[in-house]
């Protein structure tokens, strides 16, 4: 198991209990053995899985061998016998979750690098590639393994409060305002390796400094080819255009703006979006939401 699956939310939880909170944390295994982790490190646990009765909240860590071998049936097992309240996986275990049942007619997410096998596997479960974590009737998944960090302190908050999970979001130097609901990635990251020097140049540059007038000839004109060419080297290298590459940077930036505090008119002329309603059409088709909903929704670490 990847052991900051376990150790990155058990973090969270025990921070919050130096804040008022009162979790209870155990450790158990489907043998009731202890576990060898990413890090060469076993892990002791108190039990076999059998053994827990009351758990409000379940969590179900992730690993390596989860998406490379064949699930052990004990594994899959021990995930059924509990019924907890809130049931969580974190990374690649969501596949355990899946492999249970437990993840059928919901929706999930799951690390980037495994959601489209998690997809295949799994026909029956809705797969939302790039979410940091998706909450369906109780049951949790997260992205990547940094991802059950920014889960536990959701569930802080929801448990205690805004106030209570700002604490332990400062204490832990985590961000407070990465919710369940944004892209694992940011518009630069998403970019597949690109091999012209000149499209990785205008990229750069976009990514760098979004509000700069970006359009089709300046770009051209800071590279020295003419509009056509560049229009034509983004689309054999990105399958996009210039134009929707930008204004993927910009909605990117401005969404970061917004989780930061910044006002509606502010971000949009950070963003380089020119006005607030440009910023507002770009928003409501892109992600179905105006830009005030959206630091309304995202303002916490709450869905």
């Amino acid at each position: 198991m990847k052991m900051l699956d376990v150790a990155g939310p058990a973090e969270v939880f025990a921070e919050a209990n130096l804040s008022g909170a009162a979790y209870s944390i155990g450790y158990f295994s489907p043998s009731g053995e202890s576990v060898r982790t990413s890090t060469g490190i076993r892990l002791p646990v108190e039990g076999a899985v059998a053994e827990v009765f009351d758990a409000d909240t379940v969590l179900v860590s992730g690993g390596d061998v989860l998406v490379a071998e064949p699930l052990p049936d004990a594994l899959t097992a021990s995930v059924r016998m509990v019924e907890p309240r809130r049931m969580v996986s974190v990374c690649t275990g969501s596949f355990v979750l899946a492999a249970a049942g437990i993840l059928a007619g919901r929706r999930a997410t799951t690390h980037w690098r495994h959601a489209a096998l998690l997809a295949r596997r799994y026909p029956e479960v809705e797969v939302l590639p790039d979410a940091i974590f998706v909450e369906d009737t109780g049951v949790f998944t997260t992205a990547g393994v940094s991802a059950g960090m920014d889960l536990a302190l959701a569930l802080v908050e929801q448990d205690h409060g805004p106030e209570l999970a700002r604490e332990v979001a400062r204490s832990l130097v985590m961000f407070m305002q990465r919710p369940g609901g944004q892209s694992q990635f940011s518009a630069p990251l998403e970019v597949r390796p690109v091999r012209t020097p000149t499209v990785r140049t205008v990229v750069d540059l976009i990514a760098a400094r979004p509000a700069l007038d970006h359009s089709a000839r300046t770009l051209a004109a800071r590279v020295g080819v003419s509009p056509r060419q560049l229009a034509r080297l983004f689309a054999d290298e990105l399958d996009t255009t210039p134009a929707k590459f930008v204004e993927r940077v910009r909605l990117d930036h401005a969404k970061s703006l917004l989780d930061a505090g910044h006002g509606v008119a502010s971000a949009a002329r950070a963003a380089g979006f020119g006005s607030s309603e440009t910023m507002r059409r770009t928003f409501v088709a892109r992600l179905g939401v105006s830009p005030s909903h959206y630091r309304d929704r995202f303002g916490t670490t709450g869905r």
